[in-house]
């Protein structure tokens, strides 16, 4: 999967379990039906969350982008659904890639030694973010929900 199609994925799925967790609120706050839906949605959502963090470090190594456009990428995760207008905003300025730079070329250090082990090996890539979004995920249960 190239780093273009990995972030949409990755930031739509974020902004779908955005809308999932507005949809619970209203329900539980507004409508006072249900609280079932804050509960899985939440879940989903920080999952999700989660995973777009995770995903913003390794394609903004990959893609060699700024300090500042990756935390402009990691806090689009906050507002509900700016992770989209992050990613089409970042398409738009040419990017985001259809190849992964690290595959082929020498990491220079950093979070470059990293990511290239993840883009240069797919599956154990794939296996070793799905352990540290499980892993995060569990700290942040851990440490308990938002306040607000």
């Amino acid at each position: 999967m190239s780093p273009r199609r990995l972030f949409r994925v990755v930031a739509v799925t974020e902004a779908c379990t955005w809308a999932l967790l507005l949809v619970g609120m209203f329900l539980k706050y507004v409508t006072k039906t249900t609280e079932a839906v804050v509960s899985v949605g939440g879940m989903l959502h920080g999952i999700a969350f989660i995973a777009f963090l995770l995903t913003t470090i390794v394609v903004a190594q990959d893609q060699r982008w700024s300090f500042r456009r990756t935390i402009t990428g990691l806090a689009s995760a906050i507002p509900p659904f700016f992770t989209i207008w992050f990613d089409l905003a970042t398409e738009r300025k040419g990017l985001l890639g259809d190849t992964w730079r690290l595959a082929s070329e020498p990491a220079s250090g950093g979070l470059e030694k990293p990511v290239s082990w993840l883009v240069r090996k797919p599956l154990q890539g794939l296996a070793a973010g799905v352990v540290a979004v499980a892993v995060l995920t569990g700290l942040a249960l851990v440490a308990g929900p938002p306040v607000g």
